[in-house]
C-alpha cells in the first residue's frame, strides 16, 4: 500500500511539473514589452493568409503585434522570418493563424471565411471575383506596399532590356530566337507560371492585356520548349539552369527572399528602365505593382482583423512593412 501511495504521488508530481513546464514555456515565448500595439495575443490574433512573397511580412506583423522574437532563416522558399517559439502549443497556435497558402488559395480562403484578412501581391482575379459573387461576398483591396513585376534571364544571356512588345511577341511565338531581340543565335525557352498564380495574373493584367485568347495554352504558334512552372523557387532554378530561358517573378521575392541567390539569374530592364528601389518608388519602371491588405466588406469594425487592417495603414504599420524589406510611400 505504501509503495502504491508513493507511485501515485510520483505520477501526480510528474503531471503537475509537466503542466507547469508547458505553461512556463508558453509564457516565456511571449514578451509583451516587444509588442508595438496593445490587445493582440496568440489566442485572439486573426487568421491571416497570403501570397508566397508576402509571407515574411505576414509573420513579422504577427510577431510585432503579439510580442514574439523572430529572425530571418533560410527555407525551401528562400529566406523567411521565423517566429522564435519553443512551446509546441504556441507553434500550433501561430501556424493556425498565420499562413501562406499562395495567392489564389488565400483569396478562396478569404471568400470562404477560412481567413479573416489576406496579404496579396495582386488584386482579385476574374475567377476569384466569380467565386466571390457566387457567395455574395465583396472584398476591400487596400494597397499597403510597393513591389514590381520583373523578367529574368540566365546570367549568360547578353540581353539587358526588352520592350513590352518584344515580351508579348516572345510569349505568342512571334519571336522565337534571341538574335531577334539583340541576343545570340539561340532558340528562346519561355517559361510560364500556372493559371491563377500571383505571377501569372500579373503577367495577364500588366503585359498580355492586349493579347486576345488563351496565349499561355499549348498551340502551334508557341515554341515547343514552353513549360509551365507551378511555384516561385523553380522559376529561379530553371532560368539559372537554361541559358536560353526567360520567365517572370516578383521583385521582393527575388531581391529580399532570395537575396543570397539573386545573381544566379539576371533581371532585365523593361523599355530601358531597370527595376530598382528608386524606379519602383517613383513609378518610372512601367511594371511597378502594389501589395494589398484585403478584407471582406462585411468584416466587423470591432474585430481584431479590422484593427490589424487599420494598423497596416498607419505610420507605425508602414515601419513594420519597411522592416520586412518592402518599399512604402
Amino acid at each position: 500500500m505504501k509503495k502504491l501511495s508513493v507511485l501515485l504521488f510520483l505520477v501526480f508530481f510528474m503531471i503537475f511539473c509537466g503542466t507547469s513546464c508547458v505553461n512556463e514555456d508558453d509564457s516565456d515565448d511571449i514578451d509583451r514589452n516587444l509588442a508595438i500595439l496593445d490587445g493582440f495575443t496568440l489566442d485572439n490574433y486573426p487568421k491571416v493568409d497570403g501570397s508566397t512573397s508576402t509571407d515574411p511580412l505576414n509573420v513579422l506583423i504577427a510577431c510585432k503585434l503579439i510580442g514574439i522574437k523572430n529572425q530571418w532563416t533560410r527555407g525551401k522558399n528562400g529566406m523567411f522570418i521565423e517566429p522564435l517559439l519553443k512551446s509546441t502549443n504556441n507553434i500550433k497556435k501561430f501556424e493556425a493563424r498565420v499562413k501562406s497558402s499562395q495567392t489564389h488559395q488565400s483569396f478562396i480562403n478569404l471568400i470562404d471565411k477560412k481567413a479573416d484578412l489576406i496579404l496579396s501581391a495582386r488584386k482579385m482575379s476574374p475567377d476569384e471575383k466569380a467565386h466571390a459573387d457566387s457567395k455574395g461576398i465583396t472584398l476591400i483591396e487596400t494597397p499597403i506596399a510597393l513591389d514590381a513585376f520583373i523578367f529574368i534571364v540566365n546570367p549568360e544571356n547578353p540581353v539587358t532590356s526588352l520592350t513590352i512588345e518584344q515580351i508579348q511577341d516572345i510569349y505568342t511565338g512571334k519571336i522565337t530566337n534571341w538574335n531577334e531581340a539583340g541576343g545570340e543565335d539561340l532558340e528562346i525557352r519561355p517559361f510560364l507560371r500556372n493559371a491563377n498564380s500571383g505571377s501569372q495574373e500579373l503577367m495577364e493584367s500588366l503585359v498580355m492585356k492586349d493579347i486576345e485568347g488563351m496565349w499561355f495554352q499549348e498551340n502551334p504558334e508557341v515554341t515547343s520548349k514552353k513549360q509551365i512552372i507551378y511555384s516561385m523557387v523553380p522559376v529561379i532554378d530553371d532560368v539559372a539552369r537554361y541559358e536560353d530561358s526567360i520567365c517572370y517573378t516578383i521583385y521582393y521575392f527575388k531581391e529580399t527572399m532570395l537575396k543570397n541567390h539573386r545573381n544566379v539569374t539576371k533581371t532585365i530592364a523593361i523599355n530601358g528602365i531597370y527595376p530598382n528601389e528608386e524606379n519602383i518608388k517613383n513609378n518610372t519602371y512601367s511594371l511597378s505593382t502594389e501589395v494589398y491588405a484585403i478584407i471582406r466588406s462585411d468584416l466587423s469594425a470591432s474585430s481584431k482583423a479590422y484593427k490589424l487592417y487599420e494598423f497596416l495603414q498607419t505610420e507605425l504599420g508602414k515601419d513594420v512593412i519597411r522592416e520586412s524589406g518592402y518599399l512604402c510611400n
